[in-house]
């Protein structure tokens, strides 16, 4: 598997033009292609694994779940990318460049290749959103229960949050007016 990931990111390389891809040089393009293809592969293996196993995948997810599910695909890409307790995951592959509003950091990937690439993975919340629905959405066809209730307690912190930010913004506005 990883010799056919290797040759499909060289080919990419090669198509692309990846050394010219960016104007530092700093995109691995074969980092990103390995990374898609690991993304693919679990994506396929799920599949193949519900096919053999004669489970049903769900016909459709019903709007309330599906709520639930986005809300908490939010929460968990920001608590994955930005917030300080997870710092610890994301520091081998990228450097601390700043703080946000909240207990929010900002982080930019360091390293060359497929250690850049998933640094580039960490700091992205939009990009590591992709994962962690096709996560959930995989507890879902598996463990209807258990993802709403991990899902549940995801928006309701979500909910917190925006909650937090609304309450500091009435106080902000309240000592303007003092």
């Amino acid at each position: 598997m990883s010799g056919a990931m290797d040759q499909a990111a060289e080919t990419v390389g090669r198509v692309t033009g990846a050394d010219e891809y960016s104007e530092e040089g700093e995109v691995s393009l074969r980092g990103l292609v390995t990374l898609a293809g690991v993304y693919a592969t679990g994506a396929g293996v799920f599949a193949w694994r519900m096919r053999a196993s004669g489970r049903q995948l769900p016909e459709r997810i019903p709007p309330l779940d599906l709520l639930l599910m986005g809300v908490a695909t939010y929460r968990s890409s920001r608590l994955l990318t930005k917030d300080k307790v997870t710092s610890f995951l994301r520091a081998p592959f990228t450097r601390r460049t700043g703080s946000l509003h909240g207990a929010e950091v900002m982080d930019v990937p360091r390293g060359h290749g497929l250690h850049r690439s998933v640094g580039e993975l960490l700091a992205c919340p939009f990009c590591v959103a992709m994962w962690i629905a096709g996560g959930l959405t995989v507890g879902y066809a598996t463990a209807p229960r258990a993802t709403r209730l991990v899902t549940s307690c995801l928006s309701s912190v979500a909910l917190s949050d925006w909650l937090q930010y609304a309450w500091s913004l009435t106080q902000q506005k309240a000592e303007g007016e003092g």
